[in-house]
């Protein structure tokens, strides 16, 4: 599944389709600590953290994620939908806490395509 049906599944919103947004959602990373995220060695993940900042997606960037997601409800600095463009980088928003963001990613990616 990709990033566009994910976000669509949890009920969350794009701010920014971002080039890698098109790419298989393998595995999902729930963290706020970007230092944690960058011991990730996988393909395909998609990162989930209440934490909103540019650092976010530069670390996401780095290991090469699918994309980043907002939970919480988050307002977002002005200038990250611009970094997460210019970066290439799917970004997203949903409402939920990151558990229940988990569990509906899960539950999401699980589903008979």
């Amino acid at each position: 599944m990709n990033f566009e049906k994910v976000v669509d599944a949890i009920g969350g919103k794009i701010l920014e389709p971002g080039a890698r947004g098109g790419r298989e959602v393998k595995h999902v990373v729930a963290s706020d600590l970007m230092s944690d995220v960058l011991l990730v060695d996988e393909e395909g993940i998609l990162l989930l953290t209440s934490l909103a900042s540019d650092q976010v997606l530069r670390t996401a960037q780095i290991v090469g994620a699918v994309g980043v997601i907002l939970v919480n409800g988050k307002s977002l600095p002005s200038n990250m939908s611009e970094v997460a463009r210019g970066l290439g980088m799917a970004l997203a928003t949903t409402v939920l806490p990151k558990y229940e963001a988990c569990l509906a990613v899960s539950k999401a990616l699980q589903r008979p395509a």
